[in-house]
């Protein structure tokens, strides 16, 4: 468990009032995720630029309960009322010094394999486009797979506590993978090796890549930037700030791509707004903002105008509908969601979805004369089906607590929800996509969490993680349910297959 001690430890260091005791308990329970210098891991930054909506008793009241749908525990057995008061006041004092990261910074760390040598043709005998990649956050390394027989291919090493879905090329043929101290790893497919790797970001949230393969979108906390880079040599094309119409600098939360629009639409996580940042030749005339080009000599000279539209609540996370004409939104701190035009750049309807929906999982699928997106909930233990035409709720599905994750594909009957929270951490739940039923609840390990589902090209197969540091990737027959295959792994926290994340796959998040 993580020992809070560590925050006042920390503190106390950049203030130069640290004890011996504070600092080694720093140094021992909680280096190893929010970072020696604070400026994250595997857990978020802890200075006030990156806890900007945690002000005063709210701090509080996260060291006292914890934070749901997290791994940040509650220390009100742990320590006294004084004591939580005091290490919340500590928070919010600044490091002595937050380091710039810009252009110049994040060139200085780009790194190239100078052993790499591209192959003209993959150097195996695996269909490319049912290859899977497995990311083991125990050690920090990918396992790529072979769709068909699950046979490891290759196993490389990652930067440390990678975040987000890895993102491919429009071929398939590279992968982005992105950890949470801002490092940006390419990896050729084909040739089975790493091509290169820079910190794009001090503590990031996640990336995306443009439809045409040509631009990788990073998403930063710290600092409070837009990271655009060439993903042919991960040099940079443009560092975005990110402050909002009254000049409020925010986080960003999430990214994705809007392959129609030919833009990035950014989450973000200080101000209620949400950009849009369009990357290609024509884009359209929407009243940008006025620093929309980025200045420099040819060939690095690229447009990117940003259009920022207001919301009526913050966006922590969204989804989009099958023609990415529509958001669909939420706040983690709300209890409901809000669906936004990014035609017209208003809300024209509200979402009835308490219970923090996780809408970076949903997926869509078509449900009799419509189309309906179901999300997990982070606090409830249901999942929410909504028809994207009315934005009416369709059913809520009782499942047997909160979950985080949700896949489905074209070729399959059932929807696969997980658990994550809570004493059925081990429970996965098999739903029909028409009579929206549990028809079936997997228990594969006794205790262990079981999460995050992935499909084989064809739909024929499900891959299951058991996300322990002892743990597996369970293969299953996506029609019978039945196990097919055990693949221990280290802590396998997700799984994407080249096909399905290429295509966009109506089972799989985007």
């Amino acid at each position: 468990m993580i020992r809070f001690t560590a925050l006042i430890s920390a503190l106390l260091l950049s203030s130069g009032l640290a004890t011996a005791g504070p600092a080694e308990t720093f140094s021992e329970s909680c280096a190893s995720c929010h970072g020696e210098d604070r400026l994250g891991g595997t857990g978020p930054a802890l200075i006030p630029q990156t806890l900007k909506r945690m002000r005063g008793p709210n701090l509080e009241k996260v060291i006292l309960n914890g934070r749901p749908a997290t791994q940040m525990p509650a220390f009100a057995d742990v320590y006294s009322a004084e004591e939580i008061k005091a290490m919340a006041a500590y928070i919010k004092e600044p490091l002595d010094i937050v380091p710039e990261w810009g252009e110049d910074k994040i060139a200085e760390t780009l790194t190239l394999n100078e052993d790499y040598v591209p192959a003209s043709k993959p150097v195996f005998s695996a269909d490319p486009m049912n290859i899977t990649l497995v990311v083991e956050t125990g050690d920090h390394h990918v396992s790529v797979l072979d769709g068909d027989t699950f046979e490891v291919l290759d196993r490389f090493e990652t930067p440390f506590a990678v975040h987000g879905g890895p993102k491919f090329s429009p071929n398939g043929r590279y992968v982005f993978i992105m950890s949470r101290d801002g490092w940006v790893q390419k990896y050729d497919v084909w040739s089975l090796q790493q091509v290169g790797r820079v910190r794009a970001g001090l503590n990031s949230r996640n990336i995306a890549i443009s439809h045409d393969g040509n631009w990788l979108a990073v998403a930063n906390y710290l600092p409070n930037t837009l990271t655009l880079l060439s993903t042919k040599d991960l040099s940079v094309a443009a560092v975005k700030d990110i402050k909002g119409k009254d000049g409020t600098p925010s986080r960003v939360s999430a990214v994705y791509q809007a392959p129609p629009r030919e833009s990035f639409v950014l989450a973000l996580k200080d101000v209620p707004e949400i950009w849009e940042v369009f990357y290609g030749p024509n884009p359209p005339h929407y009243g940008f903002a006025h620093d929309w080009r980025v200045e420099g000599p040819a060939p690095h000279t690229k447009p990117f105008p940003v259009r920022k539209i207001t919301t009526p609540d913050y966006l922590d996370d969204f989804f989009f509908d099958q023609k990415y004409e529509y958001v669909m939104g939420a706040s983690r701190s709300g209890e409901g969601g809000q669906v936004i035009d990014l035609v017209i750049g208003h809300k024209t309807a509200d979402l009835d979805l308490p219970g923090m929906p996780h809408l970076g999982s949903g997926i869509t699928w078509k449900y009799g004369d419509t189309t309906v997106m179901a999300t997990p909930h982070l606090k409830d233990g249901t999942v929410s089906v909504i028809d994207m035409e009315t934005w009416k709720t369709v059913k809520r599905i009782e499942t047997l607590g909160p979950g985080f994750f949700m896949r489905s594909h074209e070729n399959t009957d059932y929807v696969w929800a997980d658990v994550f929270f809570g004493p059925n951490k081990d429970a996965m739940h098999v739903i029909d996509k028409q009579s929206l039923e549990i028809v079936k609840t997997l228990r594969p390990v006794e205790g262990a969490t079981v999460a995050h589902v992935e499909f084989t090209r064809d739909g024929s197969h499900a891959l299951v993680s058991v996300w322990e540091d002892d743990g597996a990737v369970i293969v299953y027959d996506a029609a019978t349910l039945e196990e097919v295959k055990r693949l221990p792994m280290r802590k396998p926290s997700g799984k994407y297959n080249v096909w399905n994340k290429i295509t966009f796959s109506e089972g799989t998040s985007h």
